[in-house]
């Protein structure tokens, strides 16, 4: 594995003012690393902060402290312009695939339009590189001329997911990407996720509530409680073999 970190999170923290000189401290000083090609897990209940960190990833919230370097570039600061260029290389799945698809745009247009940021590319490659994706993600030849709305929840997902690689981007943040869906359905998604990151090479952040779903598709698990990190390591063996109470609490309530 390349020793140089693509995503480092340095001492990132973050306070939401809470009224009447009152702050919630969202996040306390959270620090993590990603290499190329590597999938790290984020697991931690409703209000744990990691759709937080995510989000201070994306450029979405703001660091109260700490810094993202993304290949060496300090981006916690990064101007709107250069997030803009910064979306080929850091994409993002949410939790809803419905909320971040437009419904009144074909599939066609949506997946193209990551490619209007890069060097140009002719219609006709784009339409390609559009067939080329869906049928990876495993999606119908003739989805692209459909809407949204036409599909369950689980190609909606795989829509979703088809959108965030098109581009191919080096990192993706995945925020609980299957917590929406039914149990069967998940299974599918996480083995495409994990499918694409090893043909791809691509690096994930991977943030779920559920330890088991982390431990499917993680080669290491950083466990967030309460803004703070209180377990890390290879994944299986946070999986297996939980040392805090938190983790084993977690581990616990998994399906």
């Amino acid at each position: 594995m390349n020793t140089q970190p693509l995503l480092q999170v340095d001492n990132v923290r973050v306070d939401f003012p809470q009224g009447k000189g009152r702050v919630f401290q969202a996040l306390k000083g959270v620090s993590l690393d990603i290499h190329p090609g590597e999938t790290v897990g984020l697991v931690g209940e409703s209000g744990s902060g990691k759709t937080t960190l995510g989000r201070v990833v994306l450029g979405l919230t703001a660091a109260t402290s700490g810094r993202v370097v993304f290949d060496g570039e300090n981006i916690t600061r990064a101007t709107a312009a250069r997030r803009r260029q910064l979306g080929r290389d850091i994409q993002v799945v949410f939790q809803d695939p419905y909320g971040s698809l437009n419904p009144a745009r074909t599939v066609g247009d949506t997946l193209a339009e990551p490619l209007m940021n890069g060097p140009h590319l002719d219609q006709a490659t784009r339409a390609r590189r559009v067939a080329e994706v869906l049928e990876r993600v495993g999606m119908p030849s003739d989805t692209a001329q459909r809407y949204p709305g036409q599909f369950s929840g689980g190609q909606r997902q795989r829509i979703a997911i088809a959108r965030a690689v098109i581009a191919r981007p080096r990192l993706i943040v995945c925020d609980e990407p299957v917590s929406a869906l039914d149990l069967s359905v998940q299974a599918q998604v996480l083995n495409l996720l994990n499918s694409l990151q090893h043909d791809m090479g691509l690096a994930l952040l991977f943030i779920s509530h559920d330890l088991t779903v982390v431990r499917h598709v993680s080669h290491r698990t950083v466990v967030l409680y309460r803004g703070d990190i209180v377990e890390q390591g290879e994944a299986g063996q946070v999986h297996n073999h939980p040392q805090h109470p938190y983790t084993q609490a977690l581990l616990a309530a998994a399906p």
